[in-house]
Protein backbone atom coordinates (compact mmCIF):
# COMPACT_ATOMS: atom_id res chain seq x y z
CA UNK A 1 0.00 0.00 0.00
CA UNK A 2 2.82 2.34 0.90
CA UNK A 3 4.60 1.61 -2.38
CA UNK A 4 1.40 2.37 -4.30
CA UNK A 5 0.92 5.74 -2.58
CA UNK A 6 4.60 6.62 -3.16
CA UNK A 7 4.27 5.77 -6.85
CA UNK A 8 1.12 7.90 -7.08
CA UNK A 9 2.88 10.86 -5.48
CA UNK A 10 5.83 10.44 -7.82
CA UNK A 11 3.48 10.32 -10.81
CA UNK A 12 1.65 13.41 -9.60
CA UNK A 13 4.94 15.29 -9.12
CA UNK A 14 6.09 14.34 -12.61
CA UNK A 15 2.78 15.56 -14.06
CA UNK A 16 3.11 18.89 -12.26
CA UNK A 17 6.67 19.26 -13.48
CA UNK A 18 5.58 18.49 -17.03
CA UNK A 19 2.76 21.07 -16.81
CA UNK A 20 5.16 23.68 -15.44
CA UNK A 21 7.57 23.06 -18.31
CA UNK A 22 4.78 23.37 -20.87
CA UNK A 23 3.63 26.64 -19.28
CA UNK A 24 7.19 27.98 -19.22
CA UNK A 25 7.70 27.13 -22.90
CA UNK A 26 4.39 28.77 -23.82
CA UNK A 27 5.35 31.90 -21.89
CA UNK A 28 8.76 32.10 -23.58
CA UNK A 29 7.16 31.65 -27.00
CA UNK A 30 4.58 34.38 -26.28
CA UNK A 31 7.26 36.83 -25.11
CA UNK A 32 9.45 36.02 -28.11
CA UNK A 33 6.56 36.66 -30.50
CA UNK A 34 5.53 39.86 -28.71
CA UNK A 35 8.56 42.04 -27.89
CA UNK A 36 6.31 44.90 -26.75
CA UNK A 37 4.92 42.72 -23.99
CA UNK A 38 8.46 41.77 -22.97
CA UNK A 39 9.40 45.45 -22.81
CA UNK A 40 6.34 46.17 -20.68
CA UNK A 41 7.21 43.35 -18.29
CA UNK A 42 10.78 44.64 -17.97
CA UNK A 43 9.48 48.12 -17.14
CA UNK A 44 6.93 46.87 -14.60
CA UNK A 45 9.37 44.50 -12.90
CA UNK A 46 11.91 47.31 -12.73
CA UNK A 47 9.42 49.71 -11.13
CA UNK A 48 8.29 47.06 -8.63
CA UNK A 49 11.88 46.26 -7.67
CA UNK A 50 12.57 49.97 -7.33
CA UNK A 51 9.59 50.33 -4.97
CA UNK A 52 10.51 47.29 -2.89
CA UNK A 53 14.14 48.38 -2.64
CA UNK A 54 13.31 51.97 -1.64
CA UNK A 55 15.26 51.76 1.66
CA UNK A 56 18.29 50.45 -0.24
CA UNK A 57 18.34 53.00 -3.07
CA UNK A 58 17.73 56.08 -0.92
CA UNK A 59 19.90 57.77 1.67
CA UNK A 60 17.55 60.26 3.35
CA UNK A 61 14.34 60.25 5.36
CA UNK A 62 11.30 60.63 3.14
CA UNK A 63 9.72 63.33 5.35
CA UNK A 64 12.85 65.07 6.64
CA UNK A 65 12.57 68.84 6.16
CA UNK A 66 15.72 70.96 5.88
CA UNK A 67 15.09 74.54 4.65
CA UNK A 68 18.83 75.15 4.38
CA UNK A 69 19.05 72.91 1.31
CA UNK A 70 15.75 73.79 -0.35
CA UNK A 71 15.53 73.69 -4.17
CA UNK A 72 18.95 72.18 -4.72
CA UNK A 73 19.51 70.80 -8.19
CA UNK A 74 20.28 67.06 -8.53
CA UNK A 75 23.73 66.29 -7.15
CA UNK A 76 25.78 63.44 -5.66
CA UNK A 77 24.05 63.72 -2.27
CA UNK A 78 20.52 64.35 -3.57
CA UNK A 79 20.09 62.42 -6.82
CA UNK A 80 16.76 64.04 -7.60
CA UNK A 81 17.44 67.39 -6.00
CA UNK A 82 15.37 68.85 -3.16
CA UNK A 83 11.93 70.45 -3.09
CA UNK A 84 10.73 73.77 -1.62
CA UNK A 85 10.91 72.33 1.90
CA UNK A 86 14.34 70.77 1.52
CA UNK A 87 13.06 67.20 1.22
CA UNK A 88 14.94 64.75 -0.97
CA UNK A 89 12.96 64.27 -4.19
CA UNK A 90 14.52 60.91 -5.11
CA UNK A 91 13.60 59.46 -1.71
CA UNK A 92 10.03 60.73 -1.94
CA UNK A 93 9.64 59.34 -5.46
CA UNK A 94 10.98 55.94 -4.36
CA UNK A 95 8.59 55.66 -1.42
CA UNK A 96 5.78 57.25 -3.39
CA UNK A 97 6.03 54.46 -5.96
CA UNK A 98 4.88 52.04 -3.26
CA UNK A 99 1.66 53.97 -2.65
CA UNK A 100 0.90 54.48 -6.35
CA UNK A 101 1.45 50.79 -7.17
CA UNK A 102 -0.53 49.72 -4.12
CA UNK A 103 -3.49 51.86 -5.15
CA UNK A 104 -3.43 50.53 -8.71
CA UNK A 105 -3.14 46.89 -7.63
CA UNK A 106 -5.88 47.01 -5.02
CA UNK A 107 -8.27 48.86 -7.30
CA UNK A 108 -7.66 46.38 -10.13
CA UNK A 109 -8.22 43.35 -7.87
CA UNK A 110 -11.28 44.72 -6.03
CA UNK A 111 -13.04 46.01 -9.13
CA UNK A 112 -12.24 42.79 -11.03
CA UNK A 113 -13.67 40.58 -8.27
CA UNK A 114 -16.85 42.55 -7.63
CA UNK A 115 -17.37 43.44 -11.29
CA UNK A 116 -17.06 39.78 -12.29
CA UNK A 117 -19.56 38.73 -9.62
CA UNK A 118 -22.08 41.37 -10.69
CA UNK A 119 -21.59 40.59 -14.39
CA UNK A 120 -22.01 36.85 -13.87
CA UNK A 121 -25.18 37.27 -11.84
CA UNK A 122 -26.60 39.72 -14.36
CA UNK A 123 -25.72 37.60 -17.40
CA UNK A 124 -26.79 34.24 -15.99
CA UNK A 125 -29.98 35.15 -14.11
CA UNK A 126 -32.34 37.07 -16.38
CA UNK A 127 -34.38 38.43 -13.48
CA UNK A 128 -31.31 40.27 -12.15
CA UNK A 129 -30.14 41.58 -15.51
CA UNK A 130 -32.32 44.68 -15.72
CA UNK A 131 -31.81 46.17 -12.21
CA UNK A 132 -28.09 45.41 -12.01
CA UNK A 133 -27.23 46.71 -15.48
CA UNK A 134 -29.32 49.86 -15.10
CA UNK A 135 -27.41 50.59 -11.90
CA UNK A 136 -24.12 50.04 -13.71
CA UNK A 137 -25.28 52.27 -16.59
CA UNK A 138 -26.21 55.01 -14.14
CA UNK A 139 -22.72 54.90 -12.63
CA UNK A 140 -21.10 54.93 -16.07
CA UNK A 141 -23.11 58.02 -17.03
CA UNK A 142 -20.90 60.16 -14.78
CA UNK A 143 -17.35 61.11 -15.81
CA UNK A 144 -15.01 58.82 -13.90
CA UNK A 145 -12.72 61.52 -12.54
CA UNK A 146 -15.56 63.74 -11.32
CA UNK A 147 -17.34 60.79 -9.71
CA UNK A 148 -14.16 59.81 -7.85
CA UNK A 149 -13.70 63.38 -6.63
CA UNK A 150 -17.30 63.45 -5.39
CA UNK A 151 -16.94 60.15 -3.53
CA UNK A 152 -13.61 61.12 -1.96
CA UNK A 153 -15.00 64.53 -0.99
CA UNK A 154 -17.83 62.81 0.86
CA UNK A 155 -15.31 60.82 2.90
CA UNK A 156 -12.16 61.67 4.78
CA UNK A 157 -9.03 61.82 2.64
CA UNK A 158 -6.95 58.67 2.91
CA UNK A 159 -5.41 55.87 0.90
CA UNK A 160 -8.19 53.37 1.50
CA UNK A 161 -10.90 55.92 0.75
CA UNK A 162 -9.23 56.66 -2.57
CA UNK A 163 -8.95 52.93 -3.30
CA UNK A 164 -12.62 52.43 -2.42
CA UNK A 165 -13.76 55.33 -4.59
CA UNK A 166 -11.72 54.15 -7.56
CA UNK A 167 -12.98 50.58 -7.16
CA UNK A 168 -16.59 51.80 -7.12
CA UNK A 169 -16.04 53.75 -10.33
CA UNK A 170 -14.21 50.97 -12.20
CA UNK A 171 -16.45 48.06 -11.15
CA UNK A 172 -19.23 48.81 -13.70
CA UNK A 173 -16.78 48.49 -16.61
CA UNK A 174 -15.74 45.02 -15.49
CA UNK A 175 -19.37 44.09 -14.82
CA UNK A 176 -20.45 44.93 -18.36
CA UNK A 177 -17.58 42.96 -19.87
CA UNK A 178 -18.26 39.97 -17.62
CA UNK A 179 -21.96 40.10 -18.49
CA UNK A 180 -21.27 40.07 -22.22
CA UNK A 181 -19.01 37.03 -21.81
CA UNK A 182 -21.62 35.18 -19.74
CA UNK A 183 -24.38 35.95 -22.25
CA UNK A 184 -22.33 34.42 -25.06
CA UNK A 185 -21.29 31.38 -23.02
CA UNK A 186 -24.69 30.68 -21.48
CA UNK A 187 -26.02 29.26 -24.76
CA UNK A 188 -22.95 27.18 -25.60
CA UNK A 189 -23.31 23.42 -25.96
CA UNK A 190 -21.18 22.51 -22.93
CA UNK A 191 -23.37 24.69 -20.67
CA UNK A 192 -26.59 23.23 -22.09
CA UNK A 193 -25.17 19.73 -21.66
CA UNK A 194 -24.37 20.45 -18.01
CA UNK A 195 -27.90 21.72 -17.46
CA UNK A 196 -29.35 18.62 -19.09
CA UNK A 197 -27.57 16.31 -16.62
CA UNK A 198 -28.79 18.32 -13.65
CA UNK A 199 -25.71 20.38 -12.76
CA UNK A 200 -26.42 23.20 -10.31
CA UNK A 201 -26.25 26.85 -11.33
CA UNK A 202 -23.33 27.44 -8.99
CA UNK A 203 -21.37 24.58 -10.52
CA UNK A 204 -22.04 25.78 -14.05
CA UNK A 205 -21.11 29.38 -13.21
CA UNK A 206 -17.84 28.63 -11.39
CA UNK A 207 -16.61 25.52 -13.21
CA UNK A 208 -17.72 26.21 -16.78
CA UNK A 209 -18.56 29.86 -17.40
CA UNK A 210 -16.06 31.68 -15.15
CA UNK A 211 -12.88 29.93 -16.43
CA UNK A 212 -13.89 30.69 -20.02
CA UNK A 213 -14.50 34.37 -19.18
CA UNK A 214 -11.18 35.10 -17.49
CA UNK A 215 -9.09 36.05 -20.55
CA UNK A 216 -10.79 39.40 -21.36
CA UNK A 217 -11.18 40.14 -17.65
CA UNK A 218 -7.43 39.79 -17.08
CA UNK A 219 -6.78 42.25 -19.90
CA UNK A 220 -9.35 44.69 -18.51
CA UNK A 221 -7.76 44.44 -15.06
CA UNK A 222 -4.40 45.57 -16.44
CA UNK A 223 -5.96 48.67 -17.96
CA UNK A 224 -7.80 49.41 -14.72
CA UNK A 225 -4.44 49.14 -12.95
CA UNK A 226 -3.04 51.87 -15.21
CA UNK A 227 -6.15 54.06 -15.03
CA UNK A 228 -6.26 53.83 -11.23
CA UNK A 229 -2.64 55.01 -10.96
CA UNK A 230 -3.38 57.93 -13.27
CA UNK A 231 -6.56 58.98 -11.47
CA UNK A 232 -4.91 58.69 -8.05
CA UNK A 233 -2.07 60.87 -9.35
CA UNK A 234 -4.62 63.39 -10.62
CA UNK A 235 -6.44 63.46 -7.30
CA UNK A 236 -3.23 63.90 -5.33
CA UNK A 237 -2.05 66.53 -7.81
CA UNK A 238 -5.20 68.53 -7.04
CA UNK A 239 -4.82 67.93 -3.30
CA UNK A 240 -7.99 65.82 -2.92
CA UNK A 241 -6.48 62.34 -2.76
CA UNK A 242 -3.83 60.88 -0.49
CA UNK A 243 -2.84 63.27 2.35
CA UNK A 244 0.23 65.38 1.48
CA UNK A 245 2.31 63.93 4.32
CA UNK A 246 2.24 60.57 2.49
CA UNK A 247 4.40 60.84 -0.64
CA UNK A 248 2.84 59.71 -3.91
CA UNK A 249 3.79 60.59 -7.45
CA UNK A 250 0.69 62.75 -7.73
CA UNK A 251 1.20 64.98 -4.70
CA UNK A 252 4.95 65.27 -5.42
CA UNK A 253 4.01 66.62 -8.86
CA UNK A 254 1.36 68.83 -7.30
CA UNK A 255 3.94 70.42 -5.03
CA UNK A 256 6.40 70.62 -7.92
CA UNK A 257 4.11 72.79 -10.05
CA UNK A 258 4.57 75.64 -7.54
CA UNK A 259 8.32 75.74 -8.21
CA UNK A 260 8.38 74.43 -11.77
CA UNK A 261 10.09 77.52 -13.19
CA UNK A 262 13.07 77.34 -10.81
CA UNK A 263 13.09 73.58 -10.08
CA UNK A 264 11.42 71.62 -12.92
CA UNK A 265 12.98 68.34 -11.76
CA UNK A 266 10.57 68.19 -8.79
CA UNK A 267 7.71 67.67 -11.25
CA UNK A 268 9.56 65.94 -14.09
CA UNK A 269 11.12 63.04 -12.13
CA UNK A 270 7.85 61.62 -10.68
CA UNK A 271 6.17 62.37 -14.01
CA UNK A 272 8.70 60.19 -15.83
CA UNK A 273 8.14 57.32 -13.37
CA UNK A 274 4.37 57.67 -13.74
CA UNK A 275 4.56 57.67 -17.54
CA UNK A 276 6.88 54.66 -17.64
CA UNK A 277 4.65 52.68 -15.28
CA UNK A 278 1.48 53.36 -17.27
CA UNK A 279 3.32 52.60 -20.52
CA UNK A 280 4.58 49.27 -19.14
CA UNK A 281 1.15 48.24 -17.89
CA UNK A 282 -0.50 49.11 -21.21
CA UNK A 283 2.14 47.16 -23.15
CA UNK A 284 1.55 44.12 -20.94
CA UNK A 285 -2.21 44.51 -21.37
CA UNK A 286 -1.92 44.67 -25.15
CA UNK A 287 0.36 41.64 -25.11
CA UNK A 288 -2.07 39.65 -22.97
CA UNK A 289 -4.89 40.54 -25.35
CA UNK A 290 -2.87 39.27 -28.31
CA UNK A 291 -1.90 36.06 -26.48
CA UNK A 292 -5.29 35.24 -25.00
CA UNK A 293 -7.50 36.23 -27.95
CA UNK A 294 -7.67 33.20 -30.30
CA UNK A 295 -8.46 35.35 -33.35
CA UNK A 296 -5.50 37.65 -32.79
CA UNK A 297 -3.25 34.72 -31.93
CA UNK A 298 -4.20 32.96 -35.12
CA UNK A 299 -3.53 35.98 -37.26
CA UNK A 300 0.15 36.20 -36.22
Amino acid sequence: MKETSTAALTLEGAERWRSARVAAKATKRALRQNPNMLLGLVIIVGIILFALAAPLVTFHEKSRIDPTIRLQTPNADHWGGTDHLGRDVWTRVAYGSRISLQVGLYVAVISAVFGTMIGMLSGYFRVLDMPLMRLMDAMLAFPSFLLVIAIVAAMQAGIWNVIGALAIVETPRVARMARSSVLSLRERDFVLASLSIGASNRRIMFLHILPNSLAPLFVQATFIFAVAILIEAGLSFLGTGVPPEIPTWGNIMGEGRQVFVVAPYVLVIPGVFLSLTVLGINLVGDGLRDVLDPKLRGSR
